[in-house]
């Protein structure tokens, strides 16, 4: 049996369901899960101090393209809107090989680990060069967070009227052929899963209704979810239309991508129906602000759908759209947009961290993570609210309005991966130093 017990957190925000926040409170962590939360417990274990600091849930990424870590702040795509960026993009995306993909990974799942995150997801719809899911999975696997791959897919290229060229699409046979390899390789549905892989065809512009409707029957006779990006922007609105005859609410619901195994990216556009029918069908929703903001998008009606019932969690979205991926400070963008839209009451600091912990962890699936009472996994983000960042705030259990954007220690499956703030697992600078090298290589090239 392997035991710690967290010692004394200052303030413990359990994200439960009563949504308690407790004082000068002990954590017993017991062979990967939550096992006791109270005071003065004591342990024949490993102890963590945890005063002065705010203990929270791990925080849970719902959309990531990690392998963008390699394409941060390309000068072409700096100033373009989504469908330019792409373009300006795919061809450097195109040179990627195995490599490229697996250290992207390194990098982008470390970032997220220095900032809270123990459960992430991902979103690969390009394999160039050999590429394949694996080897971001082999990634998350040495860092130690916890992962949800998506096998994505683009099957229309620019010949056929969709996005990317044509080299980069693959063929839709061969897409759910692989599909069901990852599947029955990786997916571990098990309560204590490290790896559930789920299916994600890119984007309505990038693949085929036909591939949509085949992803979706795959998904629900294999009991994986299903992930797409829809109603991004105005161009994806204006594409739908005049493609599908319908707005994306219409599309995914005709071709069964709504009801709880789905969650999809962005949604910064539904309008009132869209809105309704993902409450109404408990659809998901992953919400980007940052890479809203930094591709002109919009804000996404967050409040309204929340108000709703929609089940929304937060995402960094792929680095190239971001620059960065530390998901606490997304956390606090979402509420700042949402004031922005709303108003000031609009959105809380509690509110945007309960989107970013247990909101996420619902819509993938994971009611055992997000949350930290008995019986959930052994998640835990423990951040030093003693140093200049929390100075002088009155309520430290407020992260996102005064405290630190780096976890000092964080635990995943009750297995420490961050201490006093450096990564524990693997070689952290010989990867950045990798990556660095590979960028170079890939912007001398254009």
């Amino acid at each position: 049996m392997t035991e710690i017990v967290i010692k004394s957190a200052s303030h413990l925000v359990t994200m439960d369901g009563d949504r308690r926040v407790l004082r000068d409170t002990d954590i017993r962590l017991c062979d990967g899960q939550v096992a006791e939360i109270g005071g003065h417990l004591e342990t024949t274990g490993e102890t963590v101090d945890a005063r002065g600091c705010v203990v929270t849930p791990g925080l849970v990424n719902t959309h990531h393209h990690l392998y963008q870590t390699l394409t941060r702040a390309v000068p072409a795509a700096q100033n373009a809107l989504l469908f330019g960026w792409l373009q300006t993009l795919y061809p450097i995306w195109a040179r990627f090989t195995p490599d490229h993909m697996f250290v992207s990974a390194q990098i982008g799942l470390a970032e997220l680990a220095l900032s809270g995150c123990t459960l992430s997801s991902d979103h690969l719809y390009l394999y160039p060069n050999g590429s394949r899911l694996d080897d971001t999975i082999a990634a998350a696997a040495e860092v130690g967070v916890r992962f949800h791959p998506t096998r994505g897919a683009m099957s229309i290229g620019e010949s056929a009227g969709g996005l990317p060229p044509d080299h980069l699409v693959e063929e839709e046979g061969a897409i759910l052929e692989d599909m069901l390899r990852v599947i029955d390789a990786f997916h571990d549905p098990s309560p204590a899963s490290m790896c559930r892989v789920g299916v994600a065809p890119c984007s309505p512009f990038s693949v085929s209704r036909e591939l949509m409707r085949d992803a979706a029957i795959l998904a629900r006779d294999k009991g994986v979810m299903m992930h797409t990006h829809l109603a991004e922007n105005d161009e994806d609105i204006a594409y739908s239309l005049a493609q599908f005859g319908c707005r994306p609410g219409q599309y995914a619901q005709d071709l069964g991508w709504v009801g709880p195994d789905v969650w999809h990216a962005h949604c910064v556009k539904l309008d009132a129906s869209e809105i309704a029918l993902f409450a109404r069908t408990r659809t998901g929703v992953a919400h980007c602000p940052c890479s809203n903001c930094r591709l002109g998008s919009g804000i996404a009606p967050v409040r309204a759908m929340r108000d709703a019932g929609v089940p929304v969690g937060l995402g960094v979205d792929g680095s190239a759209s971001n620059d960065a991926g530390n998901l606490v400070a997304e956390a606090r963008q979402a509420m700042l947009l949402q004031r922005v839209a709303q108003g000031a009451d609009a959105m809380s600091a509690m509110d945007a961290l309960d989107i970013a912990t247990r909101g996420g962890a619902d819509i993938l699936g994971r009611p055992d993570c997000g949350r930290i009472e008995a019986g959930a996994r052994a998640d835990i983000a423990i951040w030093d609210t003693s140093g200049i960042e929390a100075a002088g705030s009155w309520d430290p259990a407020a992260l996102l309005l005064a405290g630190p954007t780096t976890v000092r220690d964080l635990f995943v499956e009750g297995r420490q991966i961050v201490r006093d703030g450096q990564v524990t697992t693997f070689d952290l600078g010989a990867a950045i130093a990798r990556q660095t090298a590979m960028a170079q290589a890939l912007s001398e090239a254009v």
